[in-house]
């Protein structure tokens, strides 16, 4: 019997930085998983576009798979991500009523995530060649949820403690502060060295405009989004395991 195929849904269809990172993500899977089928969806994909979840799921079907776990490529939970998830699944099942769908959590607030975030704050500061640091802010997607927001918060006292440095979160939509709003106000306290970290998984707009308001506002450096890594990789894999056990007739 074969495995449950691996849909890894995500968004940013139209931004071909995102999609690129994307099939970065997935094929750190198959190398990691070559027994398996693993496949991306895109919520926001028009319907019959190769890459749409309904394109994804009849192709799928088509091969023979009667069982999917849905993985999303999501940070945080939230209302949002929930009622993204939501929709993807009821597509899926309305589409072939005989395809059993599992969807997972997000990837979540994983302490490995920070080893990610380090290494691309490190590679952003050689960029900028910034050798001193006396502050940090983690910038996130954020949510009309408080709850998602506080997770994120909780992340960047464990990543400044480790650093030993002061952090805030920013948050490019739905809450406050903006990344600029941020870094001004460890400004205001005298803080010159101000270091962002981009807590997104892939570039797109949300990514952008954080990163330039950080830079307007004076940020030394900005860091790129997590991306392609096998801290990721391995998390989504954790993802499908549970998800592929949820399967089985008990």
């Amino acid at each position: 019997m074969a495995a449950p195929a691996l849909v890894a849904l995500a968004s940013g269809f139209d931004d071909p930085r995102a999609t690129s990172t994307v099939s970065a993500i997935v094929e750190e899977v198959r190398a990691v998983r070559p027994d398996l089928r693993v496949e991306s969806a895109y919520v926001d994909a028009p319907l019959k576009r190769r890459g749409s979840v309904a394109s994804v799921c009849d192709a799928l079907a088509k091969a023979g798979h009667d069982e999917i776990v849905l993985v999303p490529l999501l940070l945080t939970e939230s209302p949002e991500a929930a009622a993204t998830v939501a929709g993807a699944v009821s597509t899926m099942q309305e589409r072939h009523d005989s395809l059993r769908v599992q969807a997972t959590p997000a990837l979540g607030l994983e302490a490995c995530f920070l080893q990610v975030l380090d290494s691309r704050l490190r590679e952003a500061l050689r960029t900028a060649r910034v050798r001193e640091l006396d502050a940090l802010v983690l910038a996130a997607v954020g949510s009309t949820d408080a709850i998602s927001n506080q997770a994120v918060a909780r992340l960047a006292r464990v990543w400044g403690a480790h650093h030993k440095l002061p952090v805030t979160t920013a948050y490019a939509q739905a809450a406050p502060p903006a990344a600029g709003e941020a870094v001004r106000a460890f400004r205001a306290e005298g803080r010159r060295h101000i270091a962002v970290a981009s807590f997104f998984l892939t570039p797109g707009p949300l990514a952008d405009r954080a990163a330039e308001l950080a830079l307007e506002a004076g940020a030394a450096a900005v860091a790129e989004p997590l991306g392609a890594h096998p801290e990721v990789a391995r998390t989504v894999l954790a993802r499908y395991a549970v998800g592929a056990v949820e399967l089985v007739p008990v």
